[in-house]
């Protein structure tokens, strides 16, 4: 939870949190893709019992189809949901902790590099800032291309360029960032296998320090695998990951499926604002 911490700080925990396909549309929909699960009120209740044990101030998740069905697993008065207002299936939003200021920055509607005339649209990135009344950080949650998950940087195939494309989307957002001197974190699924030497990581970082918090770990999920959920942190937020935080929330449901939860486990790590 938000409390003071020790000496001057207060600790903040920071979760990203892919959801998978949670949505509430009909069997059919024409936005879903055939075959696709749909969680019963046991799943998502299941759902929202992994959030509460996630205990998390801040979770920026991905493939929420709306703030009606995010708020049935972070659940008022605890948490307040934003949406990034998509007009697609799998929108990307973020559940804040009611003590917390919360200051919504226009939409990163740049990241759907596509052009207007494309078959179906990218996912826009959710601008916040939050802030405890003394100190403030920006958060971007994102959701990116999926399909180059460790191919070369030259790539030209796959989905490459445009997850190149989206990178330098990301490169100038931060690089704005950090012209501002704010604090910031870029956090969310980025469909990208990256550790602390990967092209895409290093193309962030040319213009913009930041702290890959996931760098050299791999991941408990599902019986282990590569990060491909990330918390990127810039500006003097650097400074605030506590030492050895990151944690993964793996799930204990024997005989439950990913479908029935999600195919991605939360990823959380601390930071002790000023």
């Amino acid at each position: 939870m938000w409390q003071p911490g020790a000496g001057f700080a207060t600790s903040l925990k920071l979760a990203t949190w892919n959801l998978g396909w949670l949505t509430s549309r009909a069997a059919g929909d024409p936005a879903l893709p055939d075959g696709i699960y749909r969680r019963n009120d046991a799943d998502i209740a299941r759902l929202a019992a992994y959030a509460d044990h996630l205990d998390a101030d801040i979770i920026g998740f991905q493939e929420v189809d709306g703030a009606p069905i995010a708020a049935r697993v972070f659940r008022p008065p605890g948490y307040r949901i934003i949406m990034s207002g998509d007009h697609v299936a799998q929108q990307v939003g973020v559940a804040i902790r009611g003590s917390l200021n919360v200051t919504q920055n226009p939409v990163l509607t740049a990241l759907n590099v596509y052009p207007p005339d494309a078959p179906h649209a990218l996912r826009s990135g959710l601008d916040i800032t939050v802030s405890d009344g003394r100190a403030s950080l920006r958060l971007l949650v994102v959701h990116l291309k999926t399909g180059c998950w460790e191919n070369t940087w030259t790539e030209r195939q796959h989905a490459c360029p445009t997850l190149r494309s989206q990178f330098a989307v990301l490169d100038d957002w931060a690089l704005e960032r950090n012209d501002s001197g704010e604090a910031f974190a870029i956090l969310g699924d980025f469909n990208r296998r990256m550790t602390a030497g990967d092209p895409y990581f290093l193309s962030l970082t040319r213009d913009t320090p930041m702290r890959l918090t996931t760098a050299g770990r791999a991941s408990p999920c599902w019986g282990g695998e590569y990060f491909i959920d990330h918390i990127l942190l810039g500006g003097q937020a650097r400074d605030w990951l506590t030492a050895d935080s990151l944690r993964v929330m793996t799930y204990r449901d024997p005989g439950v499926t990913p479908a029935q939860l999600s195919d991605h486990c939360a990823v959380s790590v601390r930071l002790a604002f000023p």
